[in-house]
């Protein structure tokens, strides 16, 4: 099959098109014929191997998987032994173990089926980001209806998940984010928008969902209220060695407050998969892609994450 492959890690431009071997799935895993992959702040991390840290799971030298990638939608191609729940010929989405490929294997409890009236590439858009700011939101936050929510980030692949959550579990949603994505906010139901190139944050929030990763905590901290909640999404401005620093001093100095500081790492399951697309299903949730390429393309659309700022979510097709 043909697959977009590493040797090393590196920029984008390390990354190449080449002939490997099709994927065998094992007894709980499923093998997914990809029709759409996302290209997230993840796969960033994948190909440059910073911060640092995460090479102790991925590969210290070079990467164990030479094939990047989570995010997935496609039909299901074969499947393990053990499962019993899909079958081949089913629409799926979900995350996938090297999804710059034209087959990935999966673990059958990261998969559900792809939404009704999501196309493939929109459905990709969805398991990484989506499941993220669900799980920020409703976890996390545990966001109530008339609270007040500021999103730092908001017109980024998890922000636009962010503001639309927020907006449908009742609460009032600010959300910060460049000139550029002012309209895209307040067109997914953003109350308020703060252009961070012409104001500062202003005003107290209930929860305040960042997922940017260049504010310093004691400004976010100034901007909760006294009961409120900060949750840090990913590892955007914290350090190149761990990308947790601000996580870590977050958690330490959560327990001294009344206010609530901290993080989590998001898995994309089943049950998180299903209600997105029951949110999607129902036309309360809606992915926003910036932009797609070609499958020959994956180095251009890398680049274009890292350095592109783009509106929501960038999108291979396979």
């Amino acid at each position: 099959m043909e697959a977009i492959v590493r040797d090393g890690y590196g920029r984008a431009d390390i990354l190449e098109l080449r002939e490997i071997d099709r994927p065998v799935p094992l007894d709980d895993e499923v093998l997914v014929q990809v029709r759409a992959a996302g290209v997230g702040p993840d796969v960033w991390h994948m190909v440059t191997g910073t911060p640092y840290a995460i090479r102790l799971g991925i590969g210290l030298r070079k990467p164990r998987n030479p094939v990047p990638g989570l995010d997935v939608a496609g039909r299901v191609h074969a499947v393990g032994a053990n499962v019993t729940d899909l079958k081949p010929g089913d629409e799926v989405f979900g995350t996938g173990s090297g999804s710059f490929a034209e087959y990935t294997r999966a673990k059958a409890d990261r998969l559900a089926p792809k939404p009704d009236n999501l196309t493939f590439e929109q459905a990709a858009a969805m398991p990484v980001s989506g499941v993220t700011a669900l799980q920020a939101l409703r976890d996390k936050a545990r966001v109530r209806e008339g609270q007040k929510v500021l999103v730092i980030g908001a017109s980024g692949g998890v922000g636009t998940f962010a503001v639309q959550l927020g907006v449908g579990y009742g609460a009032q949603v600010t959300g910060v984010c460049g000139p550029t994505g002012a309209d895209l906010v307040r067109s997914l139901g953003g109350d308020h928008v703060i252009d961070y190139t012409r104001e500062e944050i202003t005003g107290h929030y209930d929860v305040i969902i960042d997922a940017a990763g260049n504010r310093p905590l004691s400004l976010l901290r100034r901007t909760l209220t006294p009961h409120g909640t900060l949750v840090i999404v990913g590892g955007e401005g914290g350090g190149r060695l761990l990308g947790m620093g601000r996580q870590i001093r977050a958690h330490l100095m959560s327990p001294l407050l009344r206010r609530k500081l901290g993080t989590f790492v998001a898995i994309a399951r089943r049950k998180d998969l299903l209600a997105l697309k029951d949110l999607a299903d129902d036309g309360k949730l809606t992915p926003v892609i910036d932009r797609t390429f070609p499958f020959s393309e994956a180095s251009a659309a890398v680049d274009h994450l890292a350095h592109g700022h783009p509106r929501g979510k960038v999108v291979l097709t396979v």
